[in-house]
């Protein structure tokens, strides 16, 4: 007599946490991107006549110190902020988890090789590595990408080899190999599938580290510089003006939390 398997079936749905961080995201990137196609303000324009002006019926985000639009300002900075993450992420994950599998599959020399590199760049801290790309290259939104990539691509090279090396010395992958399959259809069967969800997890949170990192070095005048939009550098622009006006600090702030919590609930592990 055989025993009943009462384990439930796995969850194929998105949980609700997830569902709700993309809702919070894909109304950024419509409050983002929408200006594009229907032409919004020139976050650039000035008129002193508007300086510190509130919420209107014309402009429901009102004005900075200068009369500029802050809607349109904070469509423009978030349009730079998520696409230099978003190019971040990409371009550390990539070749991190690449380097992660090569490192896992032909060990030995190439691991140690990886392993030592990769060591080098984690002992430097993050921040301090973008400091000093900016300080070789300033005001430069391509030296940011580029310093935030080779701070994150360690993680996923690290990731990547810790998932790699069980699989590849699973019965399944052996027979694999025994059967003439290539590489390819290994990666593509066998890796691809453990690997790729966790890879999407670390990318939400990588994401998130980004944004933050990005707004933090703004804010103390690192990187992008005035008057391009930035969400970091508009709040040391309008910290004089919190008493005079609360609301256009509070909006950049808010924006970078809105960020951040829907790429965290887009990051989250689903609950048994």
């Amino acid at each position: 007599m055989t025993a009943l398997d009462f384990t439930a079936p796995p969850e194929t749905r998105w949980p609700l946490r997830r569902l709700t961080g993309i809702a919070i995201l894909a109304s950024l990137l419509l409050f983002a991107f929408l200006p594009l196609l229907i032409g919004g303000e020139d976050p650039l324009k000035q008129s002193l006549r508007l300086s510190l002006q509130g919420p209107t019926a014309e402009n429901w985000f009102g004005y900075d110190h200068l009369g500029r639009s802050m809607q349109a300002r904070l469509s423009a900075a978030m349009r730079l902020s998520l696409g230099l993450a978003g190019l971040s992420v990409l371009t550390a994950m990539i070749p991190g988890a690449l380097l992660g599998i090569a490192a896992a599959w032909r060990g030995g020399f190439v691991d140690r090789a990886i392993g030592s590199v990769s060591e080098a760049f984690m002992a430097l801290p993050g921040l301090l590595l973008v400091l000093m790309l900016t300080a070789i290259v300033p005001d430069s939104a391509t030296t940011l990408y580029l310093g935030i990539s080779l701070v994150l691509w360690v993680e996923y090279f690290r990731i990547t080899r810790a998932l790699a090396k069980p699989l590849l010395t699973s019965p399944a992958v052996e027979a694999s190999r025994l059967l003439g399959f290539g590489p390819a259809y290994i990666l593509r069967r066998h890796l691809w599938p453990d690997i790729a969800p966790v890879l999407l997890t670390v990318g939400a949170y990588g994401a998130a580290s980004a944004i933050m990192a990005i707004a933090a070095l703004g804010f103390v005048s690192v990187g992008v510089r005035p008057p391009t939009p930035e969400l970091g550098s508009m709040m040391i622009e309008l910290l004089p003006y919190y008493e005079e006006a609360p609301h256009a600090i509070l909006q950049p702030i808010a924006l970078i939390f809105l960020i951040v919590l829907a790429l965290q609930l887009i990051g989250g592990k689903n609950k048994p």
